[in-house]
This record gives C-alpha cells, structure tokens and sequence, in this order.
C-alpha cells in the first residue's frame, strides 16, 4: 500500500494550492475529492477581489494582502504549467460604503471620491449621489484558476482519488494515519481537511466540532448592456451587499439574500431573479433595462464560519490534522497564501508570512470571534 507525506481532503482551489505548494517542496500528496477536483464550490465561484483593502484591519486583511501579492506569480506560474489561460484584470473597485464601514475607516488612505469622479469612471454614475471609495483592487476568472490549478498539479505529479469520498480519519495512537474512503484507505502522517462546505462532516469524523455550514449563494448573468463599459470598475454597494461586475458583454449580479438559510441547496431559484434586480435599481437606475435570463443564472455554496472568517492550522486534540476551512467566499480570493501558509505549517511547524494563531480552531471555544464590517 503506498504512503504520501500528506492526504489532503478536498480538491477545489484551496485544496489544489496547498498540493502545488507541498509539492514544490517535494512533499508526496494524495487528494481525495468526493466529486471532480475543482468541480465543486471554486468552479461555481463569481468573481472576487484579490487584495482586500475594503475590509477592516482584522486577521483576514493579512491573508488577503498577502494572497493579493502572490496572485500574479502565481497566475503566470499555473498558465505557463498548464497552457491554460487565466483572466486576471486590475480593473479597480468602486465601493459605496455603509455608515458603519466609513466610520471603521475614518482616517485611512483610501480614496475618496466625489460624485463627479464617477462619472469620469464610468459615465452610467453620472447620475449616483453618494460618497465613494476607489480602490485599486483585481479579479480573477474563478473557472479560469481553478481549472489551471488543477491541470498543473497533475504536471506536479500531485495523485488524485476521484469521485471517492471519505468516510473515516484513521488514527494510531490518536494521530493521524491516513484515511478511508469508499473505495479503499490510504496513508499518511498528516491529514487536511479542505473539504469546503462538507468539513464539519469531516471533522466529526476525530470529533472535533467545527462551526462551519454551507449556504447556497446565486448568481445572476445579464443579457447584453453596452451602457456599461467592459473596462468598468467591480461596484460593492456595502450597505446591501449587492455588487456587480461586468462579465462579457453583460454584467454579472451578486447578492448575498438574508434570508437565505443554511443548507445544501444548489439550485438557482428563480425568484431570486426579481430580488436582485431591486437591488441594482436601487444602486444603478439605468438598470431597469437591464435583461436577465433565469435559465443562465446558477448557485454554489459558500462554506461559512460564524464570523465570516477562515479556520487555519493545526488542530491540537488530534496531531497530524490540519483545517483550511470556512472561508465564507473568500476562498478563491486567498489560495495562493493559504496554500503557502499550511504547506508551511505541515512541513516545518510554522509560517513566517502570515501569524495564523487568530484564525486557529481555538478561538471559538475561548470566545475569540473576530469582528468584520465588511462581508458580502
């Protein structure tokens, strides 16, 4: 029976990233998906920003300011290993902040913009009568990265056990020994649970409870709408949650519904539709002519922790298990530094690029939730 240094429990973005890493180090990896690696939530992922300037100075904005700097190399690293092209534009971000985000960002260098500003940047904001932060953010095309993520670590000779999923972690002596699936075990000193929106699932496994749960988030395509450029900035409206992108020819809708509850649910609903074009009319008035077709909108599922931030690290009670876990949409966002931060924490015990200590399973038990005004 083949050993691997490490099993690594899910095969979306994050689970790829860290097997890139640990590979680079010449770490054997197993992954183990239930499904098709980067089939699951990354591939129904929308878009995202890659530097976090927006969000408050808490323990996420370290690990999205250091995935924002690793994003290029790493795009031009997964596009020259896989051949694969990646969309990653510095389009910027117009945000329209909340009273609450305004005041957790009183006094600090970003750019604040006038009304007339808009409309240079966009002249369908002509029209917009609210202060607005500029900020000089990314995206990435999800499907795009994802998909190179995992043709290039094939090239890295990652091994992959597909459509298998997990039904034990295997311990001796209480560590960590590998795990077993439906197909067979396979084994290995150290464990990661990158299992996205099934880890707490996984966790029960050594029954560890972690606090993550899914929920469905959906997206919405537009028809074509030339009255907004393809080069405009990402636009957040912080006060809803809504924000939109342009995407093709269209836009692309993103709301976070408060009224969704938790659950494995995956498909769009198309009453939806009518919530969040209230929404975009709301924030933009040319877009009551904007045309949408249910059929093209679809929904994944955000992995979400109880304050919207991820769980990195060891677990103690169980040596040899590793969590990369909850990132309630930012997941995307914060592979290329969580890959290295775990492949680090793995293979030499600690990581000098980011302190993961306030994002450590610990902090729920001793009540250390992490405030963040900022969520979409």
């Amino acid at each position: 029976m083949k050993n691997w240094d490490v099993i690594v429990i899910g095969g979306g973005i994050i689970g790829l990233s860290l097997a890139l890493e640990l590979r680079k180090k010449s770490a054997s990896v197993l992954i183990v998906e239930r499904g098709e690696p980067g089939r699951e939530a990354s591939w129904a992922a929308g878009g995202m920003l890659v530097d976090c300037s927006l969000e408050t100075p808490t323990a996420l904005q370290p690990l999205a300011t250091a995935s924002a700097s690793m994003y290029p190399e790493f795009v031009h690293e997964l596009r020259v290993e896989s051949g694969l092209p990646i969309d990653l534009r510095d389009q910027g971000a117009i945000v329209f902040p909340s009273t609450q985000h305004l005041d957790d960002h009183s006094g600090s260098a970003l750019e604040r913009l006038v009304c007339a500003d808009l409309a240079e940047l966009e002249p369908a904001f002509a029209e917009l009568d609210r202060p607005a932060l500029l900020l000089k953010e990314s995206s990435v095309d999800p499907r795009g990265v994802t998909a190179a993520a995992l043709a290039a670590a094939k090239h890295r000779g990652v091994d992959f056990s597909s459509s298998d999923a997990v039904t034990a972690v295997n311990l001796a002596d209480g560590r960590v020994c590998g795990v077993t699936t439906r197909k067979t075990s396979f084994h290995a000193p150290k464990v990661v649970n990158c299992a996205g929106a099934w880890a707490a699932e996984i966790a029960g496994m050594v029954g560890i409870p972690l606090p993550v749960e899914p929920l469905r988030r959906m997206l919405v395509p537009t028809e074509p709408f030339p009255q907004i450029a393809h080069e405009a900035p990402m636009t957040i409206d912080m006060a809803t949650g809504f924000h939109f992108r342009p995407e093709g020819l269209g836009l692309l809708l993103a709301w976070n519904d408060p009224d969704e509850k938790p659950g494995f649910k995956t498909t769009f609903d198309s009453a939806f539709v009518e919530k969040i074009l209230m929404r975009a009319v709301e924030r933009v008035p040319c877009f009551e002519d904007l045309q949408v077709n249910p059929a093209r909108g679809w929904a994944g599922l955000y992995e979400m922790t109880p304050d919207h931030h991820a769980i990195l690290g060891p677990v103690p009670q169980v040596p040899g298990l590793f969590l990369a876990n909850g990132f309630s949409g930012h997941g995307v966002m914060h592979s290329p530094a969580t890959g290295k931060i775990l492949a680090d924490l793995i293979l030499n015990g600690t990581s000098s690029l980011v302190d993961t200590r306030a994002l450590g399973i610990e902090r729920f038990a001793e009540g250390r939730l992490i405030e963040e005004s900022a969520v979409l």
